[in-house]
């Protein structure tokens, strides 16, 4: 399998409305970060396509090391 990339060592904030439907990145090569671009393509990576519950702010993963795919578990801090 395929490494992740890191795209970044810190959660990025993103504005979501409730009912919409989001795909994050997975792999680290998009530069729509933390969203996906269909960088992917040709990976074994998929992006986490999920649909927002509620609006707000969600802080999403850069570094694509979380356990929980797309929400920022606090990984980064140690990397």
């Amino acid at each position: 399998m395929d490494k992740a990339i890191i795209a970044g060592k810190a959660p990025l904030p993103v504005e979501l409305k409730a009912g919409e439907t989001y795909a994050w990145c997975s792999c680290g090569k998009s530069s729509n970060q933390p969203l996906c671009d269909g960088s992917h393509k040709g990976t074994s990576f998929v992006p986490k396509v999920f649909k927002a519950e509620k609006d707000g702010t969600a802080y999403l993963c850069t570094c694509k090391q979380t356990s929980n795919p797309g929400m920022c578990d606090g990984t980064h801090k140690n990397l």
